[in-house]
């Protein structure tokens, strides 16, 4: 069968096509400086910049230690997980509401991507005050209840190199103290569960609880948030036994669609 070119559509857009093909460089080749876009693109540098800039904002690149462009969060995960986070979100949503019918709070899911964390499905809840949707949202792994649940599943080499110094030369407010890090993630390895008091926004506290695979790897979090002058400490054990059940029964699920 012969090889059928594809047509270009008869209004292309070319800050779009510029933008796709650019991520996909990123996505495919690893990386490249604004110069090696500007002279795939057949762009002025300036213009590749600006393209860069964008993709950066939308999560699709981050600029690396050396000022290199490479591939963000968001082609990373469609890169080596696609399939098991589509499975994971339609498998999820009727769970995740459940969970708000029982715990009339946002419920959400979320997965690890590096250092980053990202909420694959969310349900609100009907509340007024309530936690809007997070759903495609991405906040570093450190300061979501999720995202330490999923770096808990790592061992001490493994956060090293996940949080080297040179990743974050040129950004170091970001970098956590490991020290710190550490503390906590023993704890909450221990405890099963995660409790975020303001971490990732001011006014909102979410308990979150891993969901896990065949093998027992934590693949995502499941958790709840809620505006903090609605959190009652004395409700935590209730929380965690109406999110573990709710992951128990995520976990039932994803295994039998393996």
């Amino acid at each position: 069968m012969d090889k059928q070119l594809k047509t270009p559509p008869p209004y292309p857009i070319a800050s779009v096509d510029h933008a796709l093909r650019a991520a996909i460089i990123l996505q495919m080749e690893g990386g490249a400086t604004v110069a090696r876009i500007a002279e795939r693109l057949g762009v002025a540098r300036s213009t590749a910049h600006r393209v860069l800039a964008m993709l950066v904002y939308r999560d699709f690149a981050v600029q690396d230690e050396s000022r290199a462009y490479r591939a963000g969060p968001v082609l990373e995960l469609a890169a080596h997980s696609q399939s098991l986070v589509s499975r994971l979100r339609a498998v999820a949503l009727p769970h995740l509401h459940r969970v708000v019918d029982l715990l009339d709070e946002t419920a959400n899911l979320t997965v690890r991507t590096g250092d980053t964390a990202r909420f694959i499905a969310s349900v609100e809840c009907l509340q007024a005050l309530r936690v809007g949707s997070r759903e495609g949202m991405v906040f570093p792994a450190h300061r979501t209840t999720a995202g330490l649940l999923l770096l808990a599943g790592l061992s001490d080499d493994e956060l090293d190199d996940l949080y080297g110094a040179k990743r974050y030369q040129d950004r170091p407010e970001d970098l956590p103290d490991l020290s710190r890090l550490r503390t906590e993630l023993r704890r909450l390895r221990r405890n099963g569960f995660a409790v975020n008091q303001g971490r990732s926004e001011r006014g909102l506290v979410a308990v979150g609880v891993p969901v896990r695979d065949q093998d027992g790897t934590a693949v995502a979090g499941l958790s709840v948030s809620m505006p903090s002058v609605r959190y009652d400490p004395h409700r935590l054990q209730s929380l965690v036994a109406a999110l573990d059940t709710a992951a128990h029964a995520l976990e039932r699920d994803l295994a039998e669609q393996v």
